[in-house]
This record gives C-alpha cells, sequence and structure tokens, in this order.
C-alpha cells in the first residue's frame, strides 16, 4: 500500500485500528513512533546493484492505555515528515514489536488497517542456478492430455 493510499483511507476513518496477520488488533492505545523513509542500496546475489525505497511507520504500544491515536493525528504526522523529510509516494512498511522487531507490508481491509506478512526472496534466480518453479497441473489435466494423445483418433498410432 502506498503512502497516498494511507493518506486517503485516513480521511475517512472516525477510528483508527491495526490488525496483525493472525487477525489479532493491535492494542487500542498503540502510538505511532516513527514516520520515516528508508532506503536500501545493496547488490544482490547476482551482483545487480539494487536501491528499495520505503515510508516507514513503527508502531508501539505503551503502557498509556489511556492515550488513542486519531487518524488526524496520524494524518499531520504524515504530512509533517512529507514536508521535513521529503518523503514521496512509495510503498509503506511498518515495523511492529514481536519477540523481535517485526517488518510488515501495509493493506486497508473492512475499514481498517491491516500488516501483511513480507517474505525475502531470491532477486537473481538466473544467475545463481535456482531452477525455474515447474507449473502446477491437477491430475485431471494431466490425465485429459494422457487421453487424448493415446487416443486412436489423435493420429500418434
Amino acid at each position: 500500500m502506498k503512502l497516498s493510499e494511507v493518506k486517503k483511507q485516513l480521511e475517512n476513518l472516525e477510528q483508527l485500528d491495526f490488525y496483525l496477520p493472525n487477525s489479532q488488533k493491535v492494542e487500542s492505545h498503540f502510538h505511532v513512533t516513527e514516520v520515516g523513509q528508508i532506503s536500501k542500496n545493496f547488490i544482490d546475489c547476482g551482483g545487480v546493484v539494487r536501491t528499495e525505497n520505503v515510508v516507514n511507520f513503527q508502531l508501539w504500544s505503551a503502557d498509556d492505555v489511556d492515550h488513542r491515536l486519531e487518524p488526524k493525528k496520524l494524518m499531520n504526522i504524515i504530512e509533517l515528515s512529507e514536508k521535513v523529510l521529503g518523503i514521496q509516494d512509495w510503498e509503506v512498511e511498518v515495523e511492529y514489536q514481536a519477540e523481535t522487531i517485526g517488518k510488515y507490508g501495509l493493506d486497508f481491509q473492512d475499514n481498517h488497517f491491516v500488516l501483511t506478512t513480507k517474505q525475502t526472496d531470491c532477486l537473481a534466480k538466473d544467475n545463481c542456478g535456482i531452477p525455474a518453479q515447474k507449473p502446477k497441473m491437477k491430475l485431471s489435466e494431466l490425465q485429459a492430455q494422457t487421453d487424448a494423445c493415446c487416443s486412436p483418433e489423435s493420429g500418434c498410432c
């Protein structure tokens, strides 16, 4: 989800809620302690230089159970970060504390934000000797192909 999409959703919300990928709700008294931009410059295992840019939100739950971040307040924080830091309309990544700091993508469903899982991947599979995935087929489709090629009308005999 890009930052512009987050802002669009914030305009119509009365209450700000985030849910984890397992459908557990993030405590209502969470804070967004940081809005920033992260630029990652790296070389993949195939030797290609790459750059990734994301907008980063850090969610934190404190002992202050009376606190509740309102959508308008988050919008103000985002707008200030755009003005001061020059944040662009990049994908949003969310940091949230679990056993360690977890990194999540962001989506919007059923009137609330949802943290989505992220996966690592090899960006240079062709240079690493990793074979392309074989296409998955249903056994019923395979049987139909076999039946078609082995019938007397197929011309294979």
